[in-house]
């Protein structure tokens, strides 16, 4: 049976990604599914922006109509320094690196992604976020940089929702928030107290999520296993900018 769409995911060595692409290709046979990441080919670096451009040439060269972008690459701990617990533990170069790829990266991958969704229809462009991004749902304070980078992401992704609405009518750019997952992002961190799920179970949730979405929840910030309804509009926007209800964690800081 000859593809009719194409799916892609960045960050598909990662945990998530790879389950993703896993799910998506076991669910519709008709779908063209594209997993990158820095081992792959063309490989791809959110830190390095040529990289993104040539992979979205690649993808070009499918010539299918670009239906689903999922971009996974997020980052906590960082060139040996761990998730802050404290202002003293700040350091700036871990800072800028956590914002190069939980931030700047993700908003390059808009960047190039964006434009090429298709414009007939439904497309989806979903970016892995956090709830400890959240303002609103801060009561424990610490991890600044993974915070403040995640934050600045549900950012992007609603100004990227607006602007894309022009353009794309049918489209949706939105944040997703996978909830603790067994990667190589929790390894070194205390879950004994939480529901820690596997990547495939995660990947299933967030499919599910996308899938129920619809044009006027366009911008939102979705957990993983919400179900979504036609007046969930109100219950996105307060997610937005962060949920007043308890949200996981991966520990204290």
């Amino acid at each position: 049976m000859p593809h009719s769409e194409l799916a892609l995911v960045t960050g598909a060595s990662g945990g998530i990604g790879a389950a993703l692409v896993q799910v998506l290709r076991a669910n519709d046979v008709r779908r063209t599914v594209i997993g990158l990441g820095r081992g792959s080919t063309p490989p791809i670096d959110v830190t390095d922006e040529a990289s993104i451009a040539a992979a979205a040439a690649h993808v070009d060269q499918q010539a299918l109509p670009l239906r689903l972008v999922i971009h996974t690459v997020g980052a906590l701990d960082l060139e040996g320094c761990r998730a802050e617990k404290t202002w003293r533990q700040i350091d700036a170069t871990a800072m800028q690196r956590a914002f190069a790829i939980n931030t700047t990266g993700a908003a390059l991958v808009m960047k190039h992604f964006l434009p090429r969704l298709a414009r007939d229809g439904r497309s989806v462009f979903a970016a892995l976020s956090a709830r400890v991004g959240s303002i609103a749902d801060n009561g424990l304070g610490g991890w600044y940089s993974y915070r403040a980078s995640k934050a600045a992401l549900n950012q992007l992704v609603r100004c990227a929702a607006i602007e894309l609405r022009r353009s794309h009518p049918g489209a949706l750019c939105v944040a997703l928030h996978p909830g603790t997952v067994a990667t190589r992002l929790t390894a070194d961190h205390d879950t004994s107290r939480l529901e820690v799920q596997s990547p495939a179970t995660a990947a299933t949730r967030l499919l599910d999520v996308l899938q129920q979405l619809e044009p006027g929840q366009n911008g939102g910030f979705w957990p993983a296993g919400a179900v979504v309804s036609r007046n969930a509009r109100r219950s996105a926007s307060r997610l937005r900018l962060g949920a007043t209800r308890p949200a996981p964690r991966i520990e204290s800081p």
